[in-house]
C-alpha cells in the first residue's frame, strides 16, 4: 500500500466513468480536510473508510472521526464536501459517519504518521 492512499482503499481497482474523478482523485481532494485538533488531512489519519461514485455524478463517502463526540463534526462534513465538489462531474456528495470500525491510529498512513511525530505526537 503506498502513503497515497487510505489503508483498506484500493483507488486504482476501481474504473473510472467516463467524464467523473476516480476514486483517487476523490481522496487527493479530500487531503485538503483537516481535523482542527490534529494538523493531518483526512486520508491521511485513516477517517475514510470509502468512496463511491455514481454514473450521475453522485459522490458518497463513508468517513468516521477520531472520537464520536467530535465537536468539529459539522465542519469536516462541510470542508469534504466542498473539497470533492470541487472535481469536474461532481453533482452531490454526501458525506456519512459511521463508527465501526472504530478508528484508531493504526489505521493512519505512513505519511500521516511522520506527520503526526514531525508535531510532536508519540506515534
Amino acid at each position: 500500500m503506498s502513503d497515497d492512499t487510505a489503508p483498506g482503499i484500493n483507488a486504482a481497482a476501481a474504473p473510472t466513468l467516463a467524464g467523473l474523478p476516480s476514486e483517487a482523485q476523490v481522496l487527493e481532494s479530500l487531503k485538503v480536510v483537516k481535523d482542527p485538533e490534529i494538523p493531518v488531512n483526512v486520508v491521511d489519519l485513516g477517517l475514510i473508510y470509502g468512496v463511491d461514485i455514481t454514473a450521475e455524478g453522485v459522490v458518497d463517502v463513508t468517513m468516521t472521526l477520531t472520537s464520536v463526540g467530535c465537536p468539529v463534526q459539522d465542519l469536516i462534513r462541510s470542508d469534504a464536501e466542498m473539497a470533492v465538489m470541487r472535481l469536474d462531474g461532481v453533482n452531490r456528495v454526501n458525506v456519512e459517519f459511521v463508527w465501526t470500525p472504530p478508528w484508531s491510529p493504526e489505521k493512519m498512513t505512513d505519511d500521516g504518521k511522520r506527520q503526526m511525530r514531525m508535531f510532536g505526537f508519540s506515534i
